[in-house]
């Protein structure tokens, strides 16, 4: 799983594997796992890492989570209109997700040696931005949601957030890098959305359930049909001494902004 981008299905347990660590050398490794699960109502997953810190994501649906003898409940009929609920852990903690509907869940994990209390964000604890309103036609406005990332969990290895692309527009804009790998889930909404991903002087048809690995000092520009709103899910691996706290703009186009 080392390309640059991929179409993965579902096998017929509903996995379907992201990225895995250690695959690839260098630059071409992420450094996270990343799987995601389709669930039918009345399933129940149990994760438990014992080197690994984990972010269980709910990308859609209604679902219990439990761990340490708590519960919570997130329901998300939309991931375009809807904020995230994400359960953050530290190694060695068991979680289990309870389906109450059909759902899809995205499980994010690294190693970290460092332990932490765990965290449950809602939709009103993650950061929702607006970038670009107001500005060359709107068409590089998007709508960000982070979960977490250096500013408010130092703690970790990992950032999770999401970008909402607004429909004939364009995000990760102007065209940016940085040294920590990342990697990008994709949904549309509508399963014949599309668009396109530049990785450095690559480009791919951004479909349904496609999925991005952006190398180091690679530009990751991104744009989406109109009509067709994208919704991805965006997650760094910070690097040993170098945590990923900003983007770097490529010179040639920093005047856009």
């Amino acid at each position: 799983m080392s390309q640059l981008f991929s179409y993965p299905e579902f096998d017929d347990q509903g996995v379907k594997v992201l990225s895995r660590a250690g695959e690839g050398e260098g630059p071409d490794d992420m450094m996270m796992n990343i799987t995601v699960y389709q669930m039918k109502a009345g399933d129940e997953r149990s994760f438990c890492l014992p080197e690994e810190e984990m972010a269980v994501l709910l990308v859609k649906g209604d679902i219990t989570f439990c761990w340490n003898g708590e519960e919570k409940r997130g329901k998300r009929d939309s991931f375009i209109e809807e904020g995230p609920y994400c359960l953050h852990v530290s190694r060695g903690v068991s979680v289990t997700v309870r389906a109450e509907a059909d759902s899809e869940v995205l499980v994010q994990s690294t190693e970290n040696e460092r332990e932490f209390a765990p965290v449950f964000y809602t939709p009103a604890d993650c950061r929702d931005d607006i970038f670009g309103d107001g500005v060359w036609d709107n068409k590089m406005k998007r709508t960000v949601r982070t979960v977490f990332d250096y500013s408010n969990a130092p703690y970790s290895n990992m950032v999770n957030g999401e970008v909402i692309n607004h429909q004939g527009g364009w995000s990760s804009y102007a065209p940016h890098h940085h040294p920590q790998p990342e990697v990008y889930y994709y949904r549309y909404e509508r399963p014949e959305g599309f668009g396109a991903c530049y990785i450095g002087d690559d480009v791919f048809r951004i479909a349904d359930g496609s999925c991005a690995h952006i190398r180091c000092g690679k530009v990751h520009p991104q744009v989406t049909a109109p009509g067709y709103p994208m919704y991805y899910c965006w997650m760094i691996r910070h690097l040993p001494d170098d945590p990923w706290t900003d983007r770097i703009v490529d010179p040639r186009y920093a005047w856009i902004q």
